[in-house]
């Protein structure tokens, strides 16, 4: 069966790396990203356009949390997952993510929510 959402497995895939900036080749000019992070008793958002994923991509840890996709699927432009991310092979945390994609799968729009406080595996 085909991957529903090549575009967000590769998002994923990249932001696990060692360089994790090259998602920033997979983005329009027009982009904007709002990302809720919470680690259970605080939350942060980060939003904004190109300038706001690199301010997010410099504050996180590199190569320390791998981004699982359990399920996904695409609608039209849309690619949307429900996944967890997970630290030394522990669950850390659920996400879900959509990403409105242009008519070369670029990312235009990406919302990004998680929380270590649900987790649909186990």
């Amino acid at each position: 069966m085909p991957n529903p959402t090549p575009l967000l497995h590769a998002w994923f895939e990249i932001m696990d790396s060692d360089d994790p900036d090259r998602v920033l080749n997979h983005i329009t000019d027009d982009f904007e990203l709002s990302i809720l992070f919470s680690k259970g008793e605080s939350a942060a958002e980060f939003h904004g356009n190109r300038a706001g994923l690199v301010v997010y991509l410099e504050q996180r840890e590199k190569s320390v949390l791998t981004h699982h996709i359990l399920s996904g699927a695409r609608v039209g432009d849309t690619e949307l997952c429900l996944g967890e991310t997970r630290r030394d092979g522990e669950f850390e945390a659920s996400f879900n993510a959509s990403a409105e994609l242009d008519l070369q799968d670029r990312v235009r729009r990406l919302l990004i929510c998680r929380t270590p406080k649900i987790r649909f595996t186990e």
